[in-house]
Formats: C-alpha cells, structure tokens, sequence
C-alpha cells in the first residue's frame, strides 16, 4: 500500500462523513450546506473554518454552476487545501539546520527525530541527534536505536541532566564535525504546566542562543488527540513562538481536520505528517494531496 493510499485509510472517519452528504444526484439546497457545515465542524476544522469554507464554497458553486458530486469535491479540497499557512523554509532540507522538537508525552517526539536522522542520512546530509529529554531513560534508548540505524551520533548526558546542557553540547559537537542537521528531542510535558513550559522556553533559548545556524521549534502533535491538539498547540506556540508542525499517528482513529484548524488558527507550516509505524510512513506534508485524501478525491 502506498503513501497515499495509507493517509486515505487513515483519513477514512472524515471521509464517511463526508459521503453521506456528498452523493452524485443530491440535492444541493439549503440542507446540504447546513449539513456540509456541522459536518466539517464535527471533523475537528472549528467552527469558524468550516463556516467560512462553507460560505465560499456555496457562492462558488452558484457562480460556476457546480452540481456534481465530482465537482463539488474538487472545489471543498481546493478551499481547504487554501487554509494550509505556505512552508516559507523546510528546517529539514535547507541546511545547516538545527531543530526542536516539542510536544505533551506520547504525540511521537522521538520516533519523529529518528525517521527524520534516518531519511536525512539516506539523502547523504551530515546529521547529529540531541538526546535532551534526559528524564526518560526510554527515550534515550529509543534514540541510540535509531542513531545506530541511521548511522548517526548521538549526544546526550545521564538521566536527570540540565536539557540545555545537552543542546549546548550537540551544538559543540555539531560544529567541530561539521555536521549540517542538528535534531533534538526535548522531553514531553503537559502544555498545562507553567514551570514546565518556563523550563523549555530556558531550552530554546540556550539553543539559539549558542547556534551558529537557524534554529527552528517544531510542535509534534498527535492528530488523535482532536480540538484538545489545537490547544496544545496554542499554549506551545505562546511560549515558544514555534516555527512548524509535524502531525502524527493520522492512519489511527483522527478525524483530520484538526490539521487543518492548527494550521489555520496559528499560520503555522505543517512540514511532515506521519501515517504509520515504518520510516515510509512518513512523508513530508502536501496540502492538496491530504485534502484530496480528506475528501474522497482519488
């Protein structure tokens, strides 16, 4: 099964909804925007996007006489595809680079830095891990794992360290080796939790501070999580003005519109998107080819 077909499954609960309204022969009256509405707002876009995309969608159809449900598709995805704030810098390809990555326990921190150590190696780029989540032993050896997998270094100090230290360390690292993607998995913590988020913000700044080359904070989030992964995202990005989105776990049960409300609400990229388990499951993002899967264009 390829990419594709894995984020359509993945992205199937929307899709449904979305069927029982989009259906060639439908009427498309008042019903049939009401119902396209609540639908989008029960996908997890928020009900400010969903009216909003609703609105437009209604006057382009009576505008350019759209009926069928085949046109009808291709305009929703066009609209919502719309929604996505543009990738004005891919952190992960425009080296030299240095990344952090953030988010709550669980929304896939560490896997994420390794597939992406292990898929910049095979494009032959210099790259070094930060093992800077030094509270979880687990971690650490999630990250030797795939540092040894992809042929990289990893630089990390024993459990219960400062996690500046350790970036200030990569970061030493880093520039006598010459190494030109620098990845950091920092430890998860509850976007709740004023100390904690005090605690990362002191991190980011270390980080940028002692870099000689960008330093980008990615959000990973969990697309499983619904609206409550829009206030996460929202409380991260307050505290440490992120740069980027990765979204994770999208072949579970997620809805898939929540990628759409996080981008939107804070005009942040989304830059990769994970539907599985294995290093191809995870690719970087295309608005229009998720929006596709969203909808049902195939």
């Amino acid at each position: 099964m390829g990419f594709k077909d894995r984020l359509k499954k993945g992205l199937s609960r929307s899709r449904e909804a979305l069927n029982e309204i989009f259906y060639f022969g439908g009427e498309v009256d008042e019903d049939f925007w009401e119902d396209l509405e609540d639908t989008l707002v029960m996908g997890d876009l928020g009900a400010e996007v969903a009216m909003a995309v609703t609105d437009d969608l209604r006057e382009q159809a009576a505008r350019e006489n759209l009926r069928t449900d085949r046109q009808l598709r291709r305009a929703l995805s066009d609209r919502l595809a719309a929604e996505f704030a543009p990738i004005e810098r891919d952190p992960f390809d425009d080296v030299p680079s240095c990344v952090l990555f953030v988010g709550i326990n669980g929304a896939g921190k560490t896997t994420t830095v390794g597939k992406l150590a292990n898929a910049a190696k095979q494009q032959m780029i210099p790259t070094i891990i930060g093992g800077a989540d030094t509270f979880r032993a687990a971690a650490i050896e999630q990250l030797d794992v795939w540092a040894d997998r992809a042929g990289c270094q990893l630089v990390t100090r024993d459990r219960g360290a400062d996690p500046a230290s350790v970036c200030y360390d990569v970061l030493d690292v880093a520039e006598r080796q010459h190494e030109q993607l620098v990845l950091i998995d920092t430890a998860g913590r509850l976007h709740t939790s004023q100390e904690l988020m005090r605690e990362l913000a002191k991190v980011v700044s270390v980080t940028r501070k002692r870099a000689n080359m960008p330093v980008s904070v990615v959000l990973v989030v969990d697309a499983t999580t619904g609206q409550n992964g829009l206030s996460q995202a929202k409380e991260f990005n307050d505290a440490l003005d992120l740069d980027g989105l990765i979204v994770t776990k999208l072949d579970g049960t997620a809805k898939g519109g929540i990628a759409v409300a996080i981008s939107h609400d804070l005009r942040l990229p989304i830059l990769r998107i994970g539907v599985g388990e294995t290093i191809d499951d995870f690719q970087r993002f295309s608005a229009h080819d998720f929006c596709d899967a969203l909808v049902g264009i195939e």
